[in-house]
């Protein structure tokens, strides 16, 4: 071996073996089993072993490691039984997804371990925030985290990378550069000469490795942790190594240059260091035979154990109940003792008491802290809970929502402040593919608020006024709130916290400084999925929600003589059918007012279950009202006639003649 072994122990150096062996003798079985129909996909490590078992093998086991779909020597580095892995891939019971996902899309908190997504990206931010809730607590933990030298053109890399370094998160961020994504060269991917060169723009220690010597990667990667367990900070590592095999089975190697294996074949880990072993007389044939025999004779019983395993049944109530973590909703009653305070500060009282009733709880989010906030929501707060719980953050939404989840993996409840709805945009994937999958997928909550202010109304234009609610509500997995009046806009927001599930909070800003209203001082909760009844009457049934209600109520005070149910619904995800039934059995007509555009919106899925659900009981057509099919624009009688509330009254006139 080119690295001097005389710090290692012969002991340790035969358990590095093994563990490298382990892997990729499960991996020619499973290739195996591939030609023979029983494996149907398989990301292959082969060549790479030393990088996963290495980095696996210097960290504590109660340190977390995220690593990608070709680390099988994580997994049983971590001794997961093999037995788990197999029912894992095959979708078996035993595995960690009830078969809803597939190879090592998974994580176990059993083990320390959170599995990627195909995104790639958000795990960089989710290592950050697992990383940040170790600083906080004042643990010398590390985080470890696996991304392959094609994810690092992506976005979310550079957010990761940026944020660690800002804030000092002990992360050791591994790039397995293998030359290859999929089929794209490196030198079509980006144009350094190393990238462990990008982390001096980010003020970021950085290492080249030879990712094919175990010996070289295990002794410098515990001097490098145990540095960063002492004096927290990032460090990018880049492992130069290479891929044998395809990206995955089925895409081959035909792109690849004969020569290049030819050359990588003779720094094959495992074989590099079986060479060292004999040479020092520390293994022999005989030794070495014996332990392939252990280790195979291990992989063909926990495959018998798998193949043994009944398979899985479908069970619809368990697919929908699976979705969300069961939240034991606990209810605090509002007090008598009240004093009048506009919409905004409802909010930021109700974030006051939950940061009073959550040690645990952080708000990450751009200008919250000193500043308080573009809409001064968080104002005072630095002085009151201090910057590690307030935290401001770099421009990059992606990663910020991607370190939300980490925290919330690593026992703590986030909020991420989203400066205005419209740049949610940025941070949209991993909350409707990272967030509002993770219980479904492998049981894990995801708590996190990600509070929203959004609305038009101020003429600020397209890019300041969205309503976004639709992006949201069709994401199972997900739950959308969308208050109206100051009341509900804390209890409700006191109530996302406290759920264990992602929780998307809108704020209408117009609402933020022009709707005051008597509220309870004591921290109270408000339940989901309860749609509040403003007014009662026997006409007709409006339903609306945020600056539509108050859009109704005005067209009601202007016309008296309408009776009207008006049904603030107050959360989107949950919905409140069964009051809408009833106020629809009782009124016989509806009338649906949304701030959004009308294609594609909440109006759309409501006039439907009405239909499907109500139709015996209708003596109109259901009639939505929505904003026009356009862009929010800015100058103000543009934005006028964007918006529907003229529209509504007219509509509204025009429904309760037929």
């Amino acid at each position: 071996m080119e690295v001097q072994t005389e710090i290692l122990s012969q002991e340790l150096l035969l358990d590095l073996y093994k563990k490298l062996l382990k892997p990729r003798l499960i991996e020619e079985k499973m290739l195996i089993l591939i030609r023979q129909g029983k494996v149907s996909k398989w990301f292959s490590g082969m060549g790479q072993e030393a990088i996963a078992v290495g980095v696996t093998s210097i960290l504590h086991n109660d340190e977390y490691i995220l690593p990608m779909h070709r680390n099988l020597g994580v997994f049983t580095s971590r001794n997961i039984p093999l037995s788990r892995l197999f029912s894992q891939w095959q979708g078996k019971p035993n595995g960690f997804t009830k078969g809803r996902d597939r190879s090592f899309h998974f994580g176990t908190q059993e083990f320390n371990i959170v599995g990627m997504i195909s995104h790639l990206g958000p795990q960089l931010g989710i290592a950050d925030g697992i990383a940040l809730a170790h600083k906080l607590r004042k643990e010398n933990k590390i985080t470890a985290v696996f991304t392959g030298e094609g994810a690092t053109s992506e976005g979310d890399f550079h957010e990761a990378l940026n944020v660690a370094a800002v804030w000092n998160l002990p992360v050791m961020f591994i790039i397995e550069n293998n030359g290859y994504g999929l089929s794209t060269p490196t030198n079509e991917q980006y144009k350094c000469e190393n990238l462990a060169d990008k982390g001096i723009g980010y003020g970021m220690e950085s290492h080249i490795i030879d990712g094919n010597n175990i010996v070289e990667v295990y002794t410098k990667l515990s001097a490098i942790a145990n540095d960063m367990r002492q004096n927290p900070h990032p460090v990018l590592i880049e492992m130069k190594t290479f891929r044998m095999r395809g990206h995955e089975e089925a895409s081959g190697t035909k792109y690849v240059p004969k020569e290049l294996f030819e050359e990588w074949k003779l720094k094959d880990p495992i074989a590099r260091l079986k060479n060292y072993l004999s040479e020092m007389g520390i293994l022999s044939d005989e030794q070495d035979l014996c332990i392939r025999s252990e280790i195979k004779e291990e992989i063909d019983t926990h495959w018998k154990i798998t193949q043994d395993e009944a398979g899985l049944e479908a069970h619809l109530e368990t697919e929908l109940n699976d979705v969300y973590k069961p939240f034991d909703y606990q209810h605090f009653e509002a007090s008598s003792d009240t004093k009048n305070m506009r919409f905004i500060d409802a909010i930021s009282e109700g974030l006051k008491q939950s940061f009073e009733r959550h040690e645990n709880l952080v708000i990450m989010g751009q200008d919250i802290a000193e500043y308080g906030g573009a809409f001064k929501v968080t104002e005072g707060f630095v002085d009151a809970f201090g910057k590690e719980r307030v935290r401001n953050t770099p421009i990059c939404e992606s990663i910020i929502v991607s370190a939300a989840a980490g925290l919330s993996i690593n026992k703590y409840k986030a909020i991420v402040e989203m400066q205005f709805a419209d740049f949610v945009s940025t941070g949209f994937n991993p909350i409707v593919n990272l967030l509002a999958k993770q219980h479904y997928r492998w049981g894990e909550h995801a708590d996190v608020v990600v509070r929203m202010p959004c609305g038009a109304g101020s003429g600020a234009g397209p890019f300041h006024s969205q309503t976004n609610e639709a992006w949201f509500t069709k994401t199972p997995g997900l739950k959308v709130v969308y208050p109206a009046f100051p009341i509900d806009a804390k209890g409700l927001l006191n109530t996302a916290i406290n759920d264990p599930n992602p929780v998307i909070f809108f704020e209408h800003k117009n609402l933020y400084r022009s709707k005051s209203q008597d509220v309870p001082a004591n921290y109270y909760t408000i339940p989901f999925g309860q749609a509040s009844l403003i007014k009662e009457g026997n006409d007709v049934t409006i339903i609306s929600y945020g600056a539509g209600v108050h859009w109704a109520l005005e067209t009601l005070e202007k016309h008296t003589n309408i009776s009207a149910d008006l049904i603030d619904l107050r959360t989107l995800q949950p919905l409140d059918y069964e009051s809408i039934q009833k106020s629809v059995q009782k009124t016989n007509r509806v009338i649906i007012l949304q701030e959004d555009t009308l294609f594609g919106g909440i109006a759309s899925d409501l006039s439907a279950w009405i239909m499907e659900n109500c139709f015996e009981y209708l003596d109109a057509p259901i009639k939505r009202v929505a904003s026009i099919e356009t862009p929010i624009p800015f100058m103000d009688h543009l934005e006028a006639q964007y918006l529907p509330k003229e529209r509504f009254e007219q509509e509204l006139l025009v429904l309760l003649q037929f």
